[in-house]
């Protein structure tokens, strides 16, 4: 069912199968992610302005398989059984990209057709989840039978060739 731009999930994400990747451009979506509800897009320069921050500060980069994590990073051989058993964890790698691979089934799912999407949490700089906000921010939101609700954010760490730094 589409209302709007206001997508509601049942079972299956409402896309046509047409092409394995699905693109967006310039879409700024709201999305119920594996932690806390959170601004997805393919594109850095809609999430930068949508946050009034800096163009060269990176975002989280969220995946969903480890296939496409492996084209974008390199695991250092010491952090790989981490990586891959890690929930709700983001890590830095040595190129400074931050990236998580999900493994919450029914984020995956939504991930998935795109192959990757940058994310940042759905609320002001330095405030707390504003449900008007994200919502007049966004040009799609997407809901499902959880609905949109402010959880923990993911830990950061950041990984060297034998060390790991917790960040958050």
């Amino acid at each position: 069912m589409k209302i709007g731009t206001h997508l509601f999930l049942f079972k299956t994400i409402l896309y046509k199968q047409t092409t394995k990747k699905h693109t967006l451009d310039k879409k700024v979506l709201l999305v119920q992610t594996d932690t806390t509800v959170g601004f997805l897009s393919q594109n850095h320069e809609a999430l930068s302005s949508l946050k009034e921050r800096k163009i060269e500060k990176p975002f989280v980069t969220v995946t969903a398989s480890f296939k496409h994590l492996k084209t974008i990073s390199r695991v250092p051989n010491a952090h790989k059984k981490r990586v891959r058993r890690a929930k709700e964890s983001t890590f830095i790698y040595a190129n400074n990209r931050a990236i998580r691979v999900i493994n919450d089934e029914k984020h995956k799912a939504f991930i998935k057709p795109f192959v990757w999407m940058y994310s940042t949490s759905a609320n002001e700089k330095g405030l707390c989840y504003d449900k008007e906000f994200a919502f007049g921010k966004s040009d799609i939101i997407v809901e499902d039978f959880r609905g949109l609700f402010e959880g923990e954010s993911s830990s950061i760490y950041r990984l060297y060739q034998d060390k790991l730094q917790r960040l958050r």
